[in-house]
């Protein structure tokens, strides 16, 4: 088949190489010229475990196309995919749809023939409505249909979560056609025996968010109970392991940490609460949830410079990580972002590694020493703290990082290593939800 997609970031391109490497052929279509140049030439602009040796494959199987003008690519295509940004708009935290809409608009412009166009961007219930009523405006005789087909991609794990899902959820593909182009695209996972849920559009769109919330709501639960063990004596691990042993639990998403962050549960769980107050339906525990995991990433400073005496005025803070989970370079909302301005405010000074993040935590954090690996970052500090959970930070030479810290004291907001062998070591540790 023939696949159009708009929008190369993070959802585009992981979804236009995996159907590329399905056996599509596929055009990924982007107006920003250097961005299409730079991949073009197999520079990817996000870190993705093995998206670029995916991209160069099928590029160089013909494939994989990328393109700055979507003319060739829309006219022709049997699929259109929207996948560009939806961030959360300032003021209210309603979700941005303008990318979504002018999408649809330059879709309408150039589509021939019969064009299944397909919502990949999350985007609030009626979303589709409005992308269907806005295309229909401009092409009143255009045979087209408007699905919602929401991602479910892990950073750092997407392309796997792409090619071994465990559903593919399609709303909206009432007409046969729509439904046929659908199938015929996932295709491949039928092998897998993955189930493809169709159902309404509006509640494709509604799937996405609940999914999101729900997972948010778990790590916020999991580090309220972490905060409960800390004041009880209890262990979270534990504790986790002993609910998440239940298969109505189950063990994911309750590792507990300095709070959500990255590009969706953020301004998703936020995007369903005005949703839903708007609809006179609130949703009081994603309200809570929001709020708790807000403060929890601002609470985080605190508990370093607890740790520290109360006080890191004149002292040098080491950060292992910045990015808001390990295998990307994503900043967005990351705890690191709250931490670390909150360390400096008190008067501490920041020294950070990280080992993909760094570019773009440049420029989002201001007076920050960057440091090339983790042995130069902790050089001289007066405490040490993980705020994501690299490999490379589970097997740290402990002979070397006591001799490089002033004071051998280890704060680990991801629980990476155990607290008596870290006492016995020498060192002042301190982790989240355990004794």
């Amino acid at each position: 088949m023939r696949v159009a997609v708009i929008g190369t970031g993070y959802v585009g391109l992981v979804s236009g190489a995996c159907f590329a490497d399905f056996g599509h052929d596929v055009t990924c279509v982007d107006k920003d010229a250097s961005k299409i140049a730079r991949l073009k030439d197999g520079h990817m602009p996000i870190f993705e475990p093995g998206l670029e040796d995916l991209v160069e494959q099928n590029v160089r199987e013909e494939r994989l196309h990328f393109t700055t003008d979507p003319t060739e690519a829309l006219k022709s295509a049997d699929a259109v995919f929207i996948a560009v940004g939806t961030p959360s708009r300032r003021g209210d935290g309603h979700a941005d749809l303008s990318y979504v809409f002018a999408a649809a608009e330059e879709i309408a412009d150039r589509m021939q023939g019969y064009t299944v166009v397909v919502t990949k961007s999350t985007v609030p219930v009626g979303t589709g409505d409005e992308v269907e009523a806005r295309i229909r405006k401009r092409r009143p005789d255009a045979e087209f249909a408007v699905v919602s087909n929401p991602e479910f991609l892990r950073e750092g794990a997407a392309i796997n979560d792409f090619k071994r899902p465990d559903r593919v959820v399609v709303g909206g593909a009432d007409d046969p056609r729509a439904r046929k182009c659908m199938e015929e695209l996932y295709r491949p996972l039928f092998l897998n025996e993955t189930p493809i849920v169709f159902t309404e559009r509006r509640t494709s769109e509604l799937i996405k968010y609940a999914a999101n919330a729900f997972l948010a709501m778990k790590i916020t639960f999991i580090n309220e109970m972490a905060d409960l063990s800390e004041a009880v004596g209890a262990n979270v691990q534990e504790v986790a392991r002993g609910i998440g042993l239940d298969n109505r639990i189950g063990s994911k998403f309750l590792n507990a940490g300095p709070g959500y962050g990255g590009s969706c549960f953020p301004k998703d769980t936020l995007a369903l609460v005005r949703t839903a107050q708007e609809a006179g339906a609130p949703t009081r525990l994603i309200e809570a949830t929001v709020k708790v995991n807000d403060a929890r990433k601002k609470s985080m400073a605190q508990k370093i410079i607890d740790a520290a005496g109360g006080d890191v005025a004149g002292k040098t803070i080491a950060v292992l990580g910045l990015t808001f989970k390990p295998n990307t370079d994503d900043m967005r909302d990351a705890p690191a972002l709250d931490i670390i301005p909150a360390l400096q405010a008190a008067g501490a000074t920041v020294r950070a590694f990280d080992p993909e993040g760094v570019a773009e935590a440049r420029q989002m954090l201001r007076d920050v020493e960057f440091a090339k690996g983790p042995y130069e970052c902790v050089a001289g500090a007066d405490a040490m703290t993980i705020l994501t959970e690299w490999d490379q930070f589970r097997a740290l030479d402990w002979k070397r990082v006591k001799a490089a810290l002033n004071t051998p004291l280890v704060v680990d907001l991801r629980n990476i290593y155990r607290p008596e062998e870290m006492r016995e070591r020498g060192f002042t540790y301190v982790s989240i939800g355990r004794p």
